[in-house]
């Protein structure tokens, strides 16, 4: 594994009570902290996180606290696709607590990245993967905005589209894929937004679970795309029962 990776790992499966440290240490055992930039999960319950539903949090402030020891920063996940002035004001607090050096938010809404910016300069703002940037024009139009941008799993294997991708040293590929690499119409974001807003809705999915778990976690070849000039990496959790290990990092 290249010592130039960095990565921001998902706390997928952890509860505020497993401590952060011993977490990491069990689930991803062959990366070392200096190799991680963030971990990312839900901190206290906000109506702007996206992505998956919320119903606990996983990061609690002792482990936020022990990451900021061996210099770990924590990546907000406020993928949200709906964010409203007065709900942003809402979540202040949050974005106040959190807010320093080496922190960052995953943002899909626009107009969030632009009120976080201009509110709380110090963390990075990454353009969130439910973003679906997949153009060379749309990554740069992006950088206006977001410091990083994650581009969707798909285009790890387009090979040719990645080698002219300017300044890679601002994309974040991801390490490890799961359904939303197969999925045919990604419906879960949305309805997902509306769950978190806590007034209703109900989960919605493309894939039946039968399918979903057919396919599993696929792994990419870090080593490959580190030699096309990518070096930030987005690691997600495998289940227990299919760990299989990317190529480049084993043993998560």
């Amino acid at each position: 594994m290249a010592d130039s990776m960095q990565f921001t790992i998902s706390v997928r499966g952890k509860v505020a009570e497993i401590p952060i440290l011993g977490f990491l240490a069990r689930n991803y055992p062959d990366i070392p902290h200096d190799q991680i930039d963030s971990v990312f999960g839900f901190l206290e319950k906000s109506t702007l996180y996206g992505g998956r539903p919320f119903t606990e949090p996983q990061i609690s402030d002792a482990d936020v606290n022990k990451l900021y020891s061996v210099g770990i920063g924590v990546r907000i996940p406020l993928t949200n696709l709906y964010a409203e002035l007065e709900e942003y004001q809402e979540n202040l607090p949050l974005l106040e607590k959190y807010h320093r050096e080496g922190n960052a938010v995953i943002v899909t809404n626009d107009n969030l990245a632009r009120w976080i910016r201009t509110d709380f300069p110090k963390y990075k703002i990454e353009a969130s993967v439910i973003k679906n940037i997949d153009s060379c024009d749309e990554i740069e139009k992006a950088f206006e905005l977001y410091d990083t941008v994650v581009l969707p799993m798909k285009l790890n294997e387009d090979i040719d589209f990645l080698a002219h991708i300017e300044n890679k040293a601002r994309i974040t590929l991801f390490a490890n894929a799961g359904c939303a690499l197969t999925c045919p119409s990604k419906i879960c974001y949305p309805s997902i937004s509306k769950m978190n807003k806590y007034k209703g809705g109900e989960f919605m999915c493309s894939q039946t679970l039968k399918y979903r778990e057919q396919h599993g976690m696929i792994d990419f070849d870090l080593e490959k795309l580190a030699a096309l000039g990518f070096s930030r990496f987005k690691l997600l959790r495998a289940k227990p029962a299919s760990i299989a290990g990317v190529k480049g990092v084993t043993g998560f």
